[in-house]
């Protein structure tokens, strides 16, 4: 909706009906003096004017926005600096000792934050630079909650929950959640339930749905059930997941989603009889299995093979295709990112490449997550330039690599001794504008000075010294294979005679004296005739 125009003073009116005054000789007349003050800061106020007035369209609109994208970069990088700077403090205030201090921390906190603006921004980064500050940060939470200017809504209380499941202090999550209860929300509960599944409690889950809407008026729905049904799943808890899901049938019939959910939860798990036998009662229950399912089983298999014997993958995943077929279940990329995937980790390439090369026969093709797979194992089994081709081929397809993928494929050479190549991939992610950060320099540097270049690992110390980044000098090894070895000529060592050598040695110098006292014959000079 177009907000409405700030009518003109009429100082600015006067100067208009001026502009706009019935003389012959208007356009030869001079431009009217400047006004004494600026004109409105609306813009539509301002596009009137210059839209009626041709000759005052060169006076400048005095504003206090700015369009200089700069300024306003600065600002928030001077923003984000503050924050860190007082998130920092506050950490610092919430690691000291309770007993070695005079007043407890709201206190504390009063007499040193009184003037700092609580933001939702400022609590995750105290938080996440304090995870020793134990009980200290509950004493936080209801500081933050007292704060007259500040609202603690889901998001906030999920902070404080996911930050003491981390350290198992479920206790203190359920004190967080008691105090919030009507403002806590899903993201509270999926923070929860996260952290539950993580430490290894399934059984707490599953009892959570039941009593959650008791307990944190959390709200108990289908909604609610997926989230903890894929969180178990997702951690190979699939056999609490479907005894969960069987005994809330009569309440919550489960849909698709549900029963695709716990078939790669099986599979997670790798358990694939089981996964079998619930994919036959979900067929016998009326439910259409779908791709999904199938590439969750596909990926199941593969993992198994690779464990006991992978030179049967290639024949056990056949057998899941050739079902999927039987079934009129169609493969996506997804399927072939599965296949790809575990015969690059069987280091079967070539087959990896001959399965990219026939994605166009199912009318898929690759995505980014194809390509880095295929990178990766290139790279691994140095086929270098069928790499580099790779790599232009994705960045040609429309997928763009960021700065963890040129780590990983730096990671990647760096291991096979490849060091120039990796020095040439650097210089390709220097060029799409990513900034190296202090693992890229320090594996590179450590690579470096192991093959004996000291220079180029001086250039990339400079380079990150003025770029920035805080690499600290170390000692790194240099690796023997690589030391240049001076050449040193080996003395001969004078190995004992055997008998024999000895008495042929000796029998050599008797004939030598011997024919030393011959009397050799005169040669006999011509005459010249």
């Amino acid at each position: 909706m177009r907000k409405p125009t700030s009518p003109l003073t009429p100082l600015q009116l006067r100067q208009l009906l001026r502009c706009f005054s019935a003389r012959p000789n208007l356009l030869h007349q001079p431009p009217p003096p400047p006004l004494l003050r600026p004109f409105p800061t609306s813009t539509s106020a301002a596009s009137t004017l210059q839209f009626f007035s041709p000759r005052h369209s060169s006076l400048r609109i005095f504003s206090s926005v700015t369009n200089d994208g700069g300024s306003f970069n600065n600002n928030a990088e001077k923003n984000e600096e503050e924050n860190k700077n007082v998130a920092e403090d506050f950490s610092a205030e919430l690691l000291k000792t309770p007993d070695e201090e005079p007043l407890p921390l709201p206190q504390r906190l009063d007499l040193s934050f009184s003037h700092i603006a609580i933001t939702p921004a400022l609590i995750l980064a105290t938080l996440n630079i304090s995870p020793d500050a134990g009980r200290a940060a509950l004493d936080f939470f209801k500081w933050s909650k007292s704060k007259p200017d500040f609202h603690l809504g889901d998001e906030v209380y999920s902070y404080f929950v996911d930050y003491f499941g981390r350290r198992k202090d479920f206790k203190a999550a359920h004190e967080v959640l008691v105090d919030g209860c009507g403002e806590a929300g899903i993201k509270c509960l999926e923070a929860l339930v996260d952290r539950l599944v993580r430490a290894g409690r399934p059984t707490h889950v599953v009892s959570l749905f039941d009593r959650m809407e008791e307990d944190y008026r959390f709200s108990r729905n289908v909604d609610s059930l997926k989230l903890i049904v894929t969180s178990l799943c997702e951690r190979g808890y699939a056999s609490y997941a479907e005894k969960m899901v069987k005994s809330l049938a009569s309440e919550f019939f489960p849909d698709e989603y549900i029963c695709d959910t716990l078939i790669d939860g099986w599979c997670v798990a790798g358990k694939f009889d089981e996964a079998k036998r619930l994919v036959d009662e979900m067929r016998r229950g009326g439910f259409e299995i779908g791709t999904y399912a199938y590439n969750s089983m596909l990926d199941c298999v593969c993992r198994l093979c690779r464990k006991k014997d992978p030179f049967i993958l290639q024949s056990e995943a056949e057998n899941v295709l050739i079902e999927m077929e039987r079934k009129g279940v169609p493969r996506d990329v997804e399927t072939f990112n599965v296949l790809i995937t575990n015969l690059c980790k069987i280091r079967k390439t070539e087959d990896a490449m001959k399965l990219f090369s026939r994605m166009g026969e199912w009318g898929c093709y690759p995505n980014d997550t194809t390509f880095l797979v295929l990178i990766k194992s290139l790279y691994q089994a140095a086929r270098l330039g069928e790499g580099d081709e790779m790599m232009d081929r994705m960045k040609s397809a429309g997928y763009a690599l960021d700065k963890k993928s040129y780590y990983e494929f730096l990671k990647i050479l760096c291991g096979i001794e490849r060091i120039d190549h990796a020095m040439s991939v650097f210089a390709k992610m220097k060029e799409e504008g990513h900034e190296p950060g202090i693992k890229t320099f320090d594996l590179l540097m450590g690579k470096l000075c192991a093959h004996g270049r000291l220079d180029k690992a001086n250039v990339l110390y400079k380079e990150a010294e003025s770029n920035g980044v805080p690499v600290e000098p170390k000692a790194y090894k240099v690796d023997p294979r690589f030391v240049k070895k001076k050449a040193t000529t080996a003395k001969k060592e004078k190995k004992r005679e055997t008998l024999p050598e000895k008495m042929a040695r000796k029998r050599r110098r008797l004939r030598k004296i011997r024919l030393s006292f011959v009397k050799k014959p005169k040669r006999a000079t011509r005459r010249a005739y």
